[in-house]
């Protein structure tokens, strides 16, 4: 038997270590993964995808986001929200990661996400050596901004994204929703490409960046490349959220009827 942790022999994501999970108890088990987090500009991402005892494999193919190419992604979406019992994705706006920092607002992406479950997961199954869900003290302006009860317990583990079929499934919900987020905002701001760099330090962007400064879609309290760091536009500013609030308040979730 493979223990908690343990890649998987065939080198791909499979249940196994979500199985062990639920047989020490953890019956509705969440994985967990963001997208985002090293971007110079839009949101920070959380997806997170539910399962219990009824959810067999997960369907063929699935993989961390990264190895997969932006077609395979989008056609993975239907299937995996299928299979899941429920699945979601809360994201940050950029004016939230200046005024709460990028591990505060990771954790509020993934509250937001975990807001929209139909179910509240028994443990939360999450990428990474660091519990960046969990706010050891539940007060100040994070507390303030997302409000709501604690998160559930979590586990984390290294490379679960690559391992964990349910942390695999909810970093291609993730990208994907991101992904299409920053396409919409190359319309809006075609200077910068985002619709091919997704926001991250490629040399156009950073090319723009020197000619054009930073718009209110950047991260402004980051040093950004050319630019430096701007004073931030905090939330409730008149243009600090620029139109965001449906992304704010997440835009995919569901759950099969139980």
């Amino acid at each position: 038997m493979t223990a908690p942790g343990r890649a998987p022999r065939s080198g791909r994501p499979s249940l196994r270590v979500e199985r062990e999970l639920q047989r020490a108890g953890h019956r509705v088990l969440a994985g967990m993964d963001e997208v985002g987090r090293g971007a110079l500009a839009g949101p920070v991402s959380v997806g997170v995808v539910v399962i219990d005892e009824t959810c067999r494999s997960a369907p063929a193919g699935v993989r961390d986001s990264k190895l997969l190419t932006p077609a395979a992604r989008g056609a993975m979406v239907p299937r995996l929200q299928r299979w899941a019992l429920a699945h979601a994705v809360g994201h940050a706006l950029p004016a939230e990661i200046d005024q709460v920092g990028i591990i505060a607002a990771l954790r509020l992406a993934g509250r937001r996400a975990l807001a929209q479950l139909p179910v509240v997961p028994d443990l939360v199954l999450l990428d990474g050596n660091h519990d960046w869900l969990t706010d050891p003290e539940e007060v100040g302006l994070l507390a303030e901004i997302a409000g709501g009860p604690s998160t559930p317990p979590v586990r984390t583990m290294i490379k679960a994204d690559l391992r964990c079929s349910s942390v695999a499934a909810a970093s291609v919900l993730a990208k994907v929703e991101r992904d299409a987020r920053m396409v919409e905002l190359d319309r809006e701001h075609p200077q910068y490409g985002w619709a091919d760099n997704k926001g991250y330090s490629a040399s156009a962007h950073l090319d723009a960046l020197t000619a054009h400064g930073a718009c209110v879609q950047h991260r402004r309290s980051w040093a950004l490349p050319g630019v430096g760091v701007i004073a931030p536009r905090l939330v409730g500013d008149d243009d600090g959220a620029c139109g965001d609030d449906a992304l704010v308040a997440g835009t995919t979730s569901g759950g099969r009827p139980r």
